[in-house]
């Protein structure tokens, strides 16, 4: 090892201080929360990620054999919000999304993703999504607020952001309606629970997701309570029986060559996190995409 130790990382997320929106990959924060049905605090996301993503500077990736923090990066820090005004800040995050090409936008609340795809659709056209979460997030409304952060897909459903016959969600299974469970595969989404994952093990489920998603553009979007509460208890909204991260990990290793056009981790409340280890999680997400996506050949999608 060179350089500084890992602890004296500069703040940026993997050490980068580079700020230009015009890099090939632009991490941008989205310290946003007021959408949320449970605990908020995931505002303070985004400073928690780039803290723990010091653990990720000291080498190549180990089967990539990348190193992802060398690669045309950026950090471009927050994007603005409308404080206290959910629609505002929705559209303000769409505004700010739009003139990046390939974002790595890191939460912030769940609800981030639907301006994102937005903005990503307006250049795009609908995407296919690859989504891990342990909910469906379809609700039509939250509790009466139709933009909160468990109505993400229902709107880019109907608004035609994503193709839901290319729409794979991984790692379901809080308690959900049944209505709205047989909304949402009558789209043509496809639903692994987290059962489903156990059962047929990372291998089997990146084939799946790979054949939902094909070989069009498409969208990663991470919950991080997709991960079960013993290796994300820093969240908003935890459900048991979920995800190990080891398999998370797999699942997306497993992903090469899928035509990824942007990213999101979110829900990561680190007020409730215990020794980062959610934080970290989030970070190793990113890190694998970068992995994945800044392979030879892929910077270009």
């Amino acid at each position: 090892m060179t350089g500084i130790p890992t602890f004296a990382t500069p703040h940026g997320f993997l050490g980068v201080s580079r700020r230009d929106p015009g890099a090939d990959f632009v991490v941008a924060g989205v310290p946003l929360d007021i959408g949320t049905t449970n605990r908020a605090g995931a505002r303070f996301g985004p400073h928690a990620i780039r803290h723990a993503s010091r653990m990720l500077v000291d080498g190549d990736h180990p089967t990539a054999w990348i190193e992802p923090a060398a690669l045309s990066l950026a950090d471009i820090g927050e994007f603005e919000i409308a404080l206290g005004d959910l629609p505002a800040s929705l559209a303000l995050i769409e505004q700010q999304a739009a003139g990046i090409g390939h974002l790595l936008a890191l939460g912030g609340e769940h609800g981030i993703t639907l301006p994102l795809l937005r903005a990503l659709a307006r250049r795009r056209g609908p995407v296919g999504l690859v989504h891990f979460d342990a909910h469906v997030d379809t609700w039509a409304d939250n509790f009466g607020q139709p933009l909160g952060h468990g109505s993400v897909f229902f709107h880019a459903i109907n608004e035609g952001l994503v193709d839901p016959r290319r729409m794979i969600q991984i790692g379901i299974r809080s308690p959900v309606q049944r209505a709205v469970w047989e909304w949402t595969l009558a789209q043509g989404v496809t639903i692994l629970t987290a059962q489903d994952v156990h059962a047929a093990g990372p291998e089997a489920v990146a084939a799946r997701v790979r054949d939902v998603a094909g070989d069009a553009a498409c969208y990663l979007s991470f919950d991080i309570d997709a991960l079960d509460p013993a290796f994300a208890p820093g969240t908003g909204t935890p459900e048991i029986g979920g995800l190990a991260t080891w398999q998370a990990q797999a699942i997306l290793r497993r992903l090469q060559g899928l035509a990824f056009a942007g990213m999101d981790v979110v829900e990561v409340a680190p007020a409730y996190d215990m020794a980062e280890i959610t934080a970290l999680a989030a970070a190793t997400i990113a890190w694998e995409y970068l992995a994945l996506v800044g392979a030879p050949g892929m910077s270009a999608r």
